[in-house]
C-alpha cells in the first residue's frame, strides 16, 4: 500500500485511538475508477481491518457482482479510520481529524467518481445538509483537496437490511455509479471484461 494511502499510526482522537483495535485503512486498486466513502469502520471492520465486512459488505458486493464489478475493481475507504465506541457517528471534531488522511487518499486514487455511503460521508465531503434518501443517485461537484471532484451520493448499504424499500434507491445510485465509467467520451468501457 502506498506511503500516500496508508495510515499506519495515530493518535489525533483520544477516544478513538482507546476504542479502536487497529487503524482501517482503505483497501482496493489505487487507480481505481470508484471510491466508495463510508463513515467510519464498525466491529466487523475493527476486528477484521478492513473496511464494509460484515452484512453491510456483502451488501456492497452482491450490488457490485449484479453489476458487473468485484469488490478487489474498487476502492472502499472510510471518513474516519477508528471505529468509534458503541459504533456512534464520529463527531465533527474526529472528522475533521481524520480528513487530511481521506483526502490524500482520493488525490493519490484519483477517481472519477466517489461514491459516499450514507449521510455522514454525504455531508462531510459535500460540506452541506444532504438528504441522502431523496439525493441518492445524485451527482456533484465538490472541491476536495483542492481539486474538483464528482461525488455520487448513494445511501448506505445496511439501510437496504433495516428498510427493504432502500433496495430500488441503493440500486439505482450504483447504477449511476457504473454507467459514469463505463462511458469514458467514447462509448468504450473502461472496465475491461468481466
Amino acid at each position: 500500500m502506498s506511503d500516500d494511502i496508508a495510515v499506519t499510526e495515530c493518535t489525533r482522537c483520544e477516544e478513538l485511538c482507546a476504542s479502536r483495535s487497529r487503524i482501517v485503512n482503505g483497501v482496493g486498486p489505487e487507480d481505481a475508477e470508484l471510491l466508495f466513502v463510508g463513515e467510519a469502520p464498525g466491529e466487523n471492520e475493527d476486528e477484521q481491518g478492513e473496511p464494509f465486512v460484515g452484512r453491510s459488505g456483502d451488501v456492497l458486493d452482491d450490488a457490485l457482482r449484479d453489476r458487473g464489478l468485484a469488490r478487489r475493481d474498487v476502492r472502499i475507504t472510510n471518513c474516519v479510520r477508528c471505529r468509534p465506541p458503541d459504533n456512534r457517528d464520529p463527531t465533527v471534531e474526529e472528522l475533521a481529524n481524520c480528513r487530511e488522511y481521506l483526502e490524500q487518499e482520493i488525490d493519490a486514487v484519483d477517481p472519477t467518481v466517489v461514491v459516499t455511503l450514507g449521510k455522514v460521508p454525504s455531508e462531510h465531503l459535500l460540506e452541506r445538509s444532504v438528504a441522502v434518501t431523496k439525493e441518492a443517485g445524485g451527482l456533484h461537484d465538490a472541491r476536495i483537496a483542492g481539486e474538483a471532484r464528482r461525488v455520487l451520493v448513494c445511501v448506505h448499504p445496511a439501510a437496504t437490511l433495516y428498510d427493504p424499500s432502500q433496495r430500488e434507491t441503493f440500486g439505482k445510485a450504483l447504477d449511476e455509479a457504473v454507467a459514469l465509467i463505463d462511458d469514458d467520451g467514447n462509448g468504450q468501457s473502461r472496465l475491461g471484461e468481466f
